[in-house]
């Protein structure tokens, strides 16, 4: 809450208070005296009010204290026969008389007081109140230190600062701003608010980059301000926040006016000080005029029929002189909390009772008289039906959540144009910024989301709808200290021009051509980092932004996510990422090239399938096909010719059986597939040049112990040690290219690396001079943000790509269509083919088989059978073997008959393959046919 008019300072106040604090903190135990004013529920409860009755606030709340205390008494649901008799004393904001006015309201026995309002006041008071045990309702006190640790039996009836800081920390990131500078009164309420600002700020990862304290004392002179407001001005940040009393903020507004700080480019957001003077009073046209565009928070209070009566008989009370504002409910509220609370207090037993502290006595003297102080007996038992009220006021809810706060915070965010202002949204501690009214949202699941996120268009200072960009470059005469890494190799990237302090290369060209495109002036000045004669660290580099060494830094640094903690970046304008640079050799095709489109295992896997389906078909096709029957050596000869023969199509048997069909057509397939992979892999093996390298993964690198090179200063000794795990005396530093190319040619046998690691773009202009090596694999400042666009700008014009020509193409290699050596064809890439025809054959065969089992099943002899289970089995099993040798007649088989007939067998084995397949069958246990 924004205090009212200051006193004039007391002298010895801050020592007084001080001592004061010092006596009731050291009687931390109480001996009572003897007690008086015992009732059950006596016919008057005293009550006291302290606040500053001739503030803005002051006048509003005691004509509504009035009125509440009014409306308990003539309620006879409440209290029944008790009425409160409530006592006003005015503070003036004064730490002293606060204190003195309270030490007055102890010796006439009150149960509680209404107030203070203002934080300096309530810092005082609260250490008479938790001595003597008498609660303080506060409708006015918003400084978010007052913790109920600290003061246990001071208790906000109003909102603290701690949410409004939240509402004005969300606006600022809602909009993408930055930084602010905060103008605030030099008391508890203006520090203290504005420490919990820069907290939530930091949180949302913005800062308060100034900040300037004025005196609390009424009559600060125009040339203060002036002076203040001139070093706001040449600061960077155009977005300012004001925390101040009602009287400094319109003196603010009125100087920032003539100096022109209230147009175009500037933001000004004032906390609820403004707000309640703008619902209390009707302000002058020029102070209206003074602040036009800024925002204001104001306390939301939903909208209620009981609000709606009371504002009615409101100005039927002020005749329309004096507004209502928030602070005015939360007092009216305030009365009723307390008087629900004294209800609850009586109906669990409580008595007003009061005891003298024995030890006060003993300090009698003077004309203090300690002694007639008392302390409330039950002042817990009051304190902590206070606590647990759970009613609905003309503010809302009145329901204190387990730090003591109300319970639904809730801010509505205004725009002052003209002679009045338009609400553009609401935040609540709930929902966030929204445009609809907090009440509305409080059913809906909690979603704080930054894409729900939404205000009205705000008329910004200088009337514009236009969002300022927030901020500037300080016009201090001060120049943007820009750091440059001073490399000593690939400074083609950047390097510092020898016998000057100008830097050139890509980097700087791109940054040069970006700051050109912005709509404004950047004063900077290039600072060399390192010494040129090795490169220096980057990760040194990066912090010394965070250290104020630099205000920013340009060059070839690589965007990693520890960096990304501590500052911001521009959009990249280089491809990024790390790769792993190999030697290489070409291979020649050779006597034996044909083997190399297959793995090994590819070979004896696919042998090994032309020999299976070979038997299969044979096994298939044996009983009812003479190209398969014969002697057994012209058999094995069959099942080998026909199985190789496939791989060309050009098999002469016939398959008769429908089992042995669906197996070759599945065979065929996988053998189409086979070749055409065969015949491109063997093609490109025979026609293109073909480049080979020991190291072929990560893995390999990993799992080997040969040394690895890396950039010196480049974070990829970090990520190599740290992120992979490889030892540091595997790794060596390399300075130049040339270092890079000596180190590869050489190989770990000669003192050299086998590969070396580091960002692609430097790799990139290494291998466009080197031929003879090949990429293996590829592993919160506001000006970032408009460089971001520059750069975005360049590359869709074209500027990037030609920058990039001029310093990093100088490609000296010949462009020969030379590839890494291409994979072979692995099982891994046709396990699937084998699979299916695999299982098809599977299948094929189990249906044979189970065929075979039932004609072998009813070929049995019901009249030979023997005793001995020895013969039998035999027999059994000579009877499978004929019958799996054995020849059928198919010519018997036909499939509209009435009886089947089942296929005779020869007993003799065909002597001539191919020839007559009509032979006389014999039964092979009884000689005759079996049916």
């Amino acid at each position: 809450m924004a205090n009212g008019p200051s006193p004039s300072p007391h002298v010895g106040f801050w020592l007084f208070s001080f001592h004061v604090g010092e006596v009731f903190l050291y009687f931390g135990l109480f001996s009572f005296g003897y007690c008086k004013n015992v009732s059950a529920r006596p016919a008057v409860v005293n009550v006291g009010a302290l606040f500053t009755l001739d503030s803005t606030i002051g006048r509003v709340a005691k004509i509504a204290i009035e009125e509440a205390v009014k409306d308990v008494n003539s309620n006879s649901s409440i209290l029944h026969g008790t009425k409160l008799n409530i006592t006003m004393q005015s503070s003036n904001c004064s730490g002293f008389i606060g204190m003195v006015e309270a030490l007055r309201f102890m010796e006439t026995d009150i149960v509680a007081i209404i107030g203070p309002q203002c934080s300096t006041v309530a810092h005082i008071v609260s250490y008479v109140s938790n001595e003597l045990q008498v609660p303080l309702l506060s409708f006015g006190v918003t400084d978010p230190t007052l913790s109920s640790l600290q003061y246990p039996f001071f208790v906000r009836t109003t909102q603290s600062d701690s949410f409004q800081m939240t509402a004005v920390a969300e606006m600022v990131s809602y909009y993408g701003w930055k930084a602010v500078s905060v103008i605030f009164v030099d008391n508890e309420y203006g520090r203290n608010g504005v420490s919990a600002l820069n907290d939530k700020l930091a949180e949302r990862r913005c800062r308060i980059s100034y900040k300037s304290g004025i005196p609390p004392e009424s009559g600060v002179n125009t040339g203060y301000v002036m002076d203040l407001l001139v070093k706001v001005a040449l600061m960077e940040s155009r977005v300012i926040v004001l925390h101040v009393s009602p009287s400094l903020g319109f003196q603010v507004f009125s100087v920032a006016k003539y100096l022109g700080m209230m147009g175009n480019g500037y933001v000004w957001i004032a906390t609820d000080w403004l707000a309640y003077m703008l619902d209390s009073a009707s302000l002058p046209s020029d102070t209206l005029e003074s602040m036009q565009g800024v925002l204001v928070l104001r306390q939301h209070i939903p909208e209620s029929d009981r609000k709606k009566n009371f504002l009615s008989r409101w100005k039927n009370l002020t005749g329309g002189s004096l507004g209502m504002n928030s602070y005015g409910l939360y007092a009216y509220d305030s009365v009723w909390l307390l008087a629900h609370a004294i209800e609850s207090f009586f109906n669990q037993g409580g008595k007003i009772s009061f005891s003298n502290d024995s030890r006060l006595k003993t300090m009698e003297g003077g004309n203090l008289h300690l002694g007639a102080m008392s302390i409330f007996d039950d002042g817990m038992l009051l304190l902590g039906n206070i606590l647990q009220s759970n009613l609905v006021g003309l503010t809302g809810p009145l329901k204190f959540n387990s730090d003591r706060s109300l319970i639904h915070a809730a801010y509505d965010i205004i725009n002052v144009i003209g002679t009045g202002f338009r609400m553009i949204g609401y935040w609540s501690n709930y929902s966030g910024l929204s445009k609809e009214p907090p009440e509305t949202l409080y059913a809906q699941p909690f979603n704080r989301s930054s894409t729900i996120q939404h205000l009205h268009s705000v008329i910004w200072p200088g009337e514009t709808l236009s969002k300022p960009r927030g901020w500037v470059f300080p016009n201090n005469g001060k120049l943007l200290k820009i750091g440059v890494p001073n490399r000593a190799s690939y400074r083609e990237f950047v390097s510092k021009v020898r016998g000057s302090d100008m830097f050139q290369g890509f980097c700087i060209d791109v940054f040069t051509a970006a700051v050109n495109l912005l709509p404004y002036a950047v004063p900077y000045q290039f600072v060399a980092f390192g010494d040129g004669h090795k490169n220096p660290s980057y990760t040194q580099l990066v912090d010394s932004i965070t250290t104020g060494v630099f205000d920013a830094v340009v060059g070839d640094i690589t965007i990693v996510t520890n960096r990304t903690k501590i500052v911001d970046f521009s959009q990249p304008y280089a491809a990024s990422g790390l790769v792993v640079v190999v030697p290489f050799r070409k291979l020649n095709t050779g006597a034996w090239a044909f083997l190399r489109p297959f793995s090994p295992l590819m070979w004896t896997v696919t042998a090994c399938f032309f020999v299976v389906v070979g038997i299969v078909v044979w096994i298939l096709e044996h009983r009812i096909n003479d190209e398969f029957r014969g002697p057994p050596k012209r058999q094995v000869i069959t099942i080998l010719w026909f199985s190789l023969s496939t791989l060309f199509f050009a098999h002469k048997e016939n398959t008769v059986s429908t089992l042995g069909r669906l197996v070759l057509i599945i065979w065929l397939f996988v053998v189409l597939i086979i070749n055409s992979s065969y015949t491109a892999s063997l093609t490109s093996i025979l026609t293109v040049q073909q480049l080979y390298s020991p190291i072929n993964g990560i893995e390999s690198l990993r799992k080997s112990d040969d040394p690895i090179g890396y950039q010196e200063g480049s974070f990829a000794e970090y990520y190599l040690s740290q992120e992979l795990n490889i030892s540091k005396s595997r790794l060596v530093a390399l300075r130049t290219p040339e270092d890079y190319a000596k180190a590869l040619k050489d190989g770990p046998g000669k003192g050299g690396v086998a590969a070396v690691v580091d960002e692609r773009p430097y790799v990139e202009l290494f291998l466009s001079s080197q031929c003879s090596f090949r990429i293996a694999f590829p592993r919160d400042s506001p000006l970032a943000v408009d460089l971001s666009s520059a750069i975005l700008e360049l590359a869709e014009n074209g500027d990037l790509q030609r920058i990039h020509d001029k310093w990093l193409m100088k490609s000296s290699c010949s462009l020969e269509n030379a590839e890494l050596e291409s994979d072979r064809l692995h099982l891994s890439s046709f396990w699937g083919l084998f699979l299916i025809c695999g299982v098809a054959c599977f299948i094929a065969l189990v249906i044979y088989f189970l065929q075979i089992m039932q004609q072998l099943c009813k070929s049995a002899p019901s009249d030979s059978i023997s005793s001995e289970p020895g013969s039998t089995r035999s027999r059994r099993l000579q009877r499978f073997l004929s019958l799996m040798d054995g020849k059928e007649d198919i010519t018997k088989n036909k499939s509209k008959r009435t009886k089947v007939e089942g296929p005779s067998f020869h007993g003799d084995r065909d002597e001539d393959f191919g020839r007559s397949s009509k032979r006389r069958a014999t039964d092979l246990a009884t000689g005759s046919n079996i049916n």
